[in-house]
């Protein structure tokens, strides 16, 4: 796995963020990219190439779940890993989110 690749950590919290970041860059992960909800994160991503991105569910503006629909129907981006964390333990979000195409 390349240590290099670059990542985008979405989340509106910035502690929630750094958290993230920081356990990435324990696993030699440094090449770490923030956005702060889904719509700068789709923003970035159509800038910038990205090889995954983890991203939170809850958050304003754009939802993660809503990310990832938007990313999975993008043919430049469908295929972009995307892993989701959240507080959420509701089965019904797990169900979308693995319908949606979560990694």
């Amino acid at each position: 796995m390349d240590k290099n690749m670059p990542i985008l950590v979405v989340d509106d919290f910035s502690t929630m963020r750094r958290i993230v970041k920081t356990s990435l860059s324990q696993l030699c992960f440094d090449n770490v990219a923030e956005a702060e909800d889904g719509v700068i994160a789709l923003n970035m991503l159509k800038l910038s190439k990205f090889s995954f991105i983890i991203s939170d569910w809850n958050m304003p503006n754009m939802r993660g779940i809503d990310l990832l629909k938007a990313v999975r129907a993008d043919e430049e981006l469908m295929r972009i890993p995307f892993v989701m964390i959240t507080a959420e333990s509701q089965q019904g979000n797990i169900i979308e989110a693995a319908q949606a195409g979560v990694s």
